[in-house]
């Protein structure tokens, strides 16, 4: 009888080999922050004598360009980039050092890495200067807890909310600029790309992933009518489908439908996750709401879905820290489901950021060994870390408060607290304070 808990096996040898690698990683991470970090110093202190040369000269501009040209150009000689690029590195490490200097301070101290140095920075550019340490201190903050990729739509929204001009503005603004254009590849090739409004782009994207899937799961041994085995992959099928759709309206082909009708290929409709606070959906507050697993975007966009959609979920929060306290919704056949979209928002092992939309209900403790489907031992795992948890050597326990802590085949301890939702809510006398 197969035993469908069988797992990679790993023996003694090979644990204490993979813990030998682990730690000279660990070594080697710190080595290379210390190494990354005095090279963004460097880089700057070269910004700061191409200011220097130029500061007696009256024509300051036209002769700093010339000094940071030449200064760009030595460096790049030695570590052999064009000039081109080396002044854009010396523009960005002095961006680091002389506007984000806390930022540094914590990377350098091993509290953040430089992946989530650049979110803080690219997020933060349209931070005013006299709230920027400000927004530091909280970003920083943020990156601590998690992974750059999962910080970046929090972090964009907490500097939306200080930017002087607001995001459902300049959104409005950005989608009349809306275009598809067609660019020509190579080998009979070509790139078709439509800009359109982020929750549009997720959503389409959504639903060719659900055709696309449907299409693989509905394959069987026998041949098609061409006689040949349908073979593409899930990228190919996309693209197949998005043609399909354009192009005719339906897709071409259906292998759920039988001689009798139309298969459930093209009743599938997209689906997005969306967190938009009370405030927003009742037109007092024109902050951004959060595409789970993407980007901010504007107000009008998450009422417009709010009203829209035939189902919603409403979040009570703990004001302080976040935490998810009641969840009500309508038309749902699962209150614990409800929750736990609400409290884990995506993928709940370390890093990953699928949304939980797309993802499985997981029991910690595993149902077969008799775990119970209750809230403590229940989280959401893409379809990759699913399968990981089951058949390699990871384990995985539920703390209090939704808290996942994962120990690794090594036995590090890797701590999954349940994300915080990226809107805050203030008392009324704070209502000055974006943060």
């Amino acid at each position: 009888m197969k035993d469908e808990f069988a797992q990679v096996p790993i023996s003694d040898g090979d644990l204490a080999v993979l813990a030998g690698i682990v730690a000279d990683a660990d070594e080697l991470q710190a080595q290379l922050t210390a190494v990354q970090v005095a090279e963004v110093r460097m880089l700057a202190r070269a910004g700061q004598l191409a200011d220097k040369q130029a500061a007696a000269s009256r024509d300051n501009v036209r002769l700093h360009d010339m000094a940071l040209r030449s200064i760009a150009a030595e460096l790049g000689g030695v570590v052999r980039v064009t000039d081109r690029t080396m002044q854009a590195r010396i523009g960005e490490a002095r961006e680091i050092v002389e506007c984000y200097p806390t930022t540094l301070a914590a990377w350098e101290a091993g509290r953040i890495t430089r992946g989530h140095v650049r979110v803080i920075v690219d997020a933060g550019s349209m931070v005013p200067a006299s709230r920027r340490a400000e927004y530091e201190a909280e970003a920083i903050k943020r990156c601590t807890r998690d992974t750059p990729n999962r910080v970046r739509s929090a972090l964009e929204i907490l500097a939306e909310r200080t930017a002087e001009r607001p995001f459902t503005e300049r959104h409005r603004d950005a989608a009349k600029g809306r275009k598809v254009r067609l660019v020509v590849g190579r080998n009979g090739m070509s790139s078709f790309i439509a800009d359109v409004p982020t929750v549009i782009g997720d959503g389409i994207l959504d639903r060719l992933t659900q055709q696309a899937q449907t299409i693989i799961d509905a394959r069987d041994d026998r041949d098609l009518e061409s006689g040949d085995r349908d073979r593409r992959g899930i990228d190919e099928i996309r693209a197949d489908v998005f043609a399909d759709l354009l192009l005719a309206g339906a897709p071409a082909l259906d292998p759920t439908a039988d001689g009798d009708g139309p298969g459930a290929l093209g009743a599938i409709r997209a689906q997005v996750q969306v967190v938009v606070p009370a405030l927003t959906l009742l037109g007092r507050d024109d902050g951004p709401a959060d595409l789970v697993g993407r980007s901010p975007i504007d107000a009008d966009t998450a009422r417009c879905l709010a009203a829209n959609t035939p189902t919603w979920a409403r979040v009570l929060t703990e004001p302080v820290d976040g935490t998810v306290l009641a969840v009500d919704r309508y038309r749902t056949p699962w209150p614990q489901r409800r929750f736990l979209r609400a409290r884990d928002q995506h993928c709940r092992f370390p890093g990953c950021r699928r949304a939980a939309i797309r993802c499985e209900i997981d029991h910690t403790i595993d149902a077969a060994k008799g775990g119970p489907t209750t809230l403590w031992n229940l989280a959401h795992l893409c379809q990759r870390h699913h399968s990981m948890k089951q058949f390699t050597p990871w384990r995985v326990r539920q703390l209090p408060g939704g808290v996942l802590e994962w120990t690794s085949p090594t036995g590090r301890v890797y701590r999954e607290d349940a994300p915080a939702p990226p809107v805050a809510f203030m008392p009324a006398s704070a209502t000055d304070a974006p943060f």
